[in-house]
């Protein structure tokens, strides 16, 4: 616990720093502080009386939009569990030495088994299910698995092939939404039908349950980490590829394996687009989470307790949004800002712990991807 205290401070610091930026603009985005701004010097007052009600108005809507009522809650956590899987994904990766940017192409391919399986067959309650989330884990595991071959046998940096991949994987949907299979009846738009309600997550108090194996694919990328012996070798790796090859360990399988389960974790995020909220398959499906998962396994420290609460944070910007512009006219934008700044300040400790006076005695936990020449 004392190791991890150091990279919690520094976490929390950069919360906070981002959140006083966000406030600085926010009051240089409402017209009555702008306005204010023209008398500053006569009457300073009203430029910091109606700063002062622009970011608490702000920050308030945020809070209602993510947590103030339970379908803020429902919206927060749906918007969260995809981004805690596919965080998963990039933080195993981590682990394993590698910077896997590929989750949005895991993320495309396992919509399209999902998707396919979940509105083409008409399958019995339950089964049909399974099975669309079996397609979606195994093709993103697959997808995933081909950057870490590609790194075991021919040394092409997985930075490289992950984000081709993402490409490809892009025009593999445009290609199978372009076919009649995939479209809906009497259209030709880009655009599936949703899959069928035998092959949804079912739902309590309007929360799809698929949001508990995000939950459970945590505890398990923290038990496959910290407790077996396949995570010792992630590690190891992670740590120094050439010392545990020496030590015997297969680097190589390492590699691929790691990419696989990360894949597997994407297709798993997905599936919760498809099979819980039933979004229909277009080239757009990911959104940006694939993505915005890489920032959120950095803000977690390449752990996964700290990927869990990165991503219900980043949940709740999301969720919260929204809110913002509608109760206090802040842009929408804002939340994204948000994101991009905490990220900032976490890849810059030195700066944040400068300024909030922290003790530089911690290093960041857990996150071993190597640069270029790793």
């Amino acid at each position: 616990m004392q190791s991890w205290l150091p990279t919690v401070k520094d976490s929390v610091a950069a919360i906070v720093l981002a959140l006083l930026v966000g406030a600085v603009l926010i009051m240089f985005s409402t017209p009555r502080v702008i306005e204010s701004l023209s008398y500053f010097f006569s009457y300073p007052w009203d430029f910091f009386k109606f700063s002062g009600i622009a970011v608490f108005d702000g920050y308030s809507a945020l809070v209602r939009g993510s947590v103030g009522s339970g379908s803020s809650l429902v919206r927060t956590i749906e918007r969260a569990a995809p981004l805690i899987c596919a965080g998963l994904g990039v933080t195993l990766a981590f682990r394993a030495g590698m910077f896997n940017i590929g989750a949005q192409g895991q993320m495309i391919l396992g919509a399209v088994a999902a998707g396919y399986i979940g509105f083409h067959y008409d399958l019995p309650v339950g089964l049909h299910l399974l099975l669309a989330l079996a397609g979606a884990i195994v093709l993103g595991g697959l997808w995933g698995g081909i950057a870490g071959f590609l790194k075991a046998r021919t040394g092409a940096h997985e930075v490289i092939t992950t984000i081709m991949l993402n490409y490809v994987g892009r025009f593999v949907i445009l290609f199978f939404l372009g076919k009649e299979t995939f479209q809906r009846p009497n259209s030709d738009n880009l655009l599936s039908p949703p899959v069928n309600d035998s092959a949804t997550f079912p739902a309590v108090f309007g929360l799809h349950l698929g949001v508990l194996l995000a939950i459970v694919a945590a505890l398990g990328i923290w038990w496959l980490l910290e407790r077996s012996t396949w995570g010792f070798e992630i590690r190891a790796v992670g740590a120094n590829p050439q010392a545990a090859r020496t030590a015997g360990m297969s680097v190589s399988r390492v590699y691929i394996t790691a990419m696989v389960v990360a894949g597997m974790l994407s297709g798993l995020a997905v599936s919760m687009m498809v099979l819980g909220r039933q979004d229909p398959l277009t080239d757009q499906i990911a959104g940006s989470v694939g993505f915005d998962a890489i920032t959120v396994a950095l803000l977690g420290r390449a752990t996964p307790l700290g990927t869990v609460l990165a991503g219900l944070l980043f949940g709740a910007l999301s969720a919260g949004g929204l809110t913002m512009q509608a109760a206090a006219g802040v842009p929408p934008e804002l939340a994204q800002v948000l994101q991009a700044l905490i990220v900032l300040f976490v890849a810059a400790p030195a700066l944040v712990r400068g300024l909030f006076r922290l003790r530089g005695d911690g290093q960041a936990v857990g996150v071993e991807a190597k640069g270029w020449g790793g």
